[in-house]
């Protein structure tokens, strides 16, 4: 058996939006299926959302998203959730950051830290929060 653990993004009205950025900064597959597509509406106003959605790379980028409908309570809170990218390659790091980047907050500029040669936080334009870094094995020496 083989599990994945994928972040699953809620908003309001902007999941196709944010799952096609995604996709253009990681490349992959989008799965974009709405509540009208489902035969699930509800309001008519909503029917173009997302119900279920879905970026998936051939590198193992994996993230899903929908739209949560107006009838539902929706608070997204504040940052509680970090989607966290790491890879060893920092060529591959730096292209995905230089994209997320365009609109967005850096809340760590990209660069060495003590547990890794490239590390940097920022929350994208959609308010969500992306850690990305170059995995290197932990030395506790």
């Amino acid at each position: 058996m083989t599990i994945h653990t994928t972040p699953h993004l809620n908003f309001r009205g902007d999941a196709r939006a944010a799952l096609e950025f995604y996709q253009g900064v990681f490349g992959g597959q989008l799965v974009a299926i709405s509540y009208a597509d489902a035969h699930r509406a509800t309001d008519p106003a909503e029917a173009d959302q997302i119900l279920f959605g879905s970026v998936t790379s051939h590198d193992g980028f994996r993230i899903m998203a929908y739209d949560v409908p107006s009838a539902k309570a929706y608070a997204p809170g504040t940052i509680p959730v970090f989607v966290s990218v790491r890879g060893t390659d920092a060529a591959a790091i730096t292209g995905y950051w230089e994209k997320l980047a365009e609109g967005a907050t850096v809340v760590e500029p990209l660069a060495t830290s003590p547990w890794s040669p490239l590390y940097g936080m920022l929350t994208d334009r959609f308010g969500v929060t992306w850690v990305l870094d170059v995995e290197v094995a932990w030395d506790a020496a």
